[in-house]
């Protein structure tokens, strides 16, 4: 049998030698007796993302309350600037009061232990002001007190008060109290000594007129706080001191 030809690779020694390519994977290593040591993956960064944000609102609201602010000072300047005006112009001066007579008509107590009394109070209403009249208008008060304990009322009269002008005014009060007789005591007792205390208060709504202009109504509350003699009937009574004190109510 006939031998069979071989045939061998011919192999260029002068051919440069191919790259070997690793068989350890990347981010590996391998020990000194050959096994592969896997090393831990890299931390990533994180890339910080933008958000867009809305504008914000705290510019308006701040605007809004800046204007507010300046309009509220502006008004408050210009009120004070025409209350000054006004002021200047007119140099407004409260009304003076003063008690010129008192007579008491009637003062007894009653069967029913009531005590009635009855005065006329004869006022002198004094307006020094040159440019400010006064209206007096309906519902004012003029009361009679002793103590705590109030003998009469009665009401005073609407009129007009012009610039400087002193008006005189007659005024009846009645009245009664339940109960009184330890005050119809306290009354008597009180007469000996010659000093009898008694407090003349007034409520009375006024308006005020400046120039052509009508103001809106206030009040004038005041008292007037006398010293009597003597609490008789049908007499004209001496008053030994009088105190009288007045103020505006708005």
């Amino acid at each position: 049998m006939a031998e069979q030809q071989r045939i061998h690779p011919v192999v260029d020694v002068e051919a440069p030698a191919a790259p070997t390519v690793p068989l350890v994977p990347p981010g590996s290593a391998t020990s000194e007796k050959g096994s592969m040591i896997q090393h831990p993956p890299r931390p990533q960064r994180a890339i910080p993302v933008i958000h867009s944000r809305p504008p914000k609102k705290r510019s308006c609201c701040c605007k809004c309350i800046c204007w507010t602010i300046s309009l509220i000072l502006l008004l408050l300047i210009a009120l004070g600037a025409t209350v000054g005006f006004l002021y200047l112009a007119f140099r407004p001066k409260l009304p003076k009061y003063s008690i010129n007579s008192l007579r008491i008509s009637d003062l007894r107590l009653n069967f029913d232990m009531t005590l009635y009394a009855k005065f006329d109070v004869k006022i002198t209403a004094n307006n020094p002001n040159k440019k400010i009249g006064i209206y007096y208008e309906k519902g004012g008060r003029l009361s009679v007190w002793y103590t705590s304990s109030k003998l009469c009322e009665g009401s005073l009269p609407k009129f007009y008060q012009g610039h400087q002008n002193i008006t005189k005014l007659d005024v009846s009060l009645t009245g009664q109290t339940e109960s009184a007789s330890t005050l119809m005591t306290a009354l008597q007792e009180q007469q000996q000594t010659g000093q009898i205390p008694l407090n003349l208060k007034v409520d009375a709504p006024v308006a005020i007129k400046l120039g052509k202009l009508k103001m809106r109504k206030v009040r004038i509350l005041g008292e007037c706080k006398l010293i009597v003699d003597s609490l008789s009937t049908n007499n004209l009574i001496s008053i030994k001191a009088s105190n009288c004190k007045f103020r505006l109510k708005l």
